[in-house]
């Protein structure tokens, strides 16, 4: 059974708008290069987002050492507000200490802030262990993102398959 106090929640500043950093979660080409743990890649033909509420959004993390492990996410949109909040949950199959059916929900913020972003995110009920190792891989990807928002738009490249 899952312990429902544990939930990552997350908070960073970017300097970039809400609607660039919006769009970095809802343009598939821009997700597939920043988004998984530094261990991981997604290849861009995994990914495939509708974003409306009753929409999706999945993809494919695949380990870089070793391609066989792979961690699919298929998440459903219960809110969106563009520029401002997704809202969603995956339905656990297989997660290490979840119940099989648990919805895993996903809370997304974009608040405006000085001339950038606050990012809020808040994701759970987890498991102790994968709240930690959820947390680990955001922290990760928001790295990543950070990277992906300072860098000019003619040096951006497509993520490989």
């Amino acid at each position: 059974m899952v312990d429902e106090n544990f939930e990552v929640f997350l908070s960073r500043h970017f300097d970039a708008s809400p609607e660039m950093v919006y769009r970095a979660f809802t343009d598939p080409d821009q997700l597939a290069q920043w988004f998984a743990p530094i261990v991981f890649h997604v290849p861009r033909a995994t990914v495939d987002i509708d974003v409306r509420a009753g929409g999706h959004w999945r993809l494919t993390m695949v380990n870089n050492d070793n391609p066989e492990w792979r961690a699919p996410i298929n998440s459903t949109f219960s809110e969106v507000i563009e520029n401002r909040r997704l809202v969603g949950y995956e339905v656990a199959d297989g997660f290490p200490g979840v119940a099989d059916g648990t919805k895993i929900s996903l809370i997304i913020d974009f608040i405006p802030e000085g001339e950038g972003t606050r990012l809020e995110l808040r994701q759970g009920p987890f498991p102790e262990q994968m709240r930690d190792m959820s947390a680990t891989g955001w922290g990760q990807s928001l790295h990543k993102l950070a990277a992906l928002l300072e860098t000019p738009d003619r040096f951006r490249y497509s993520a490989p398959n």
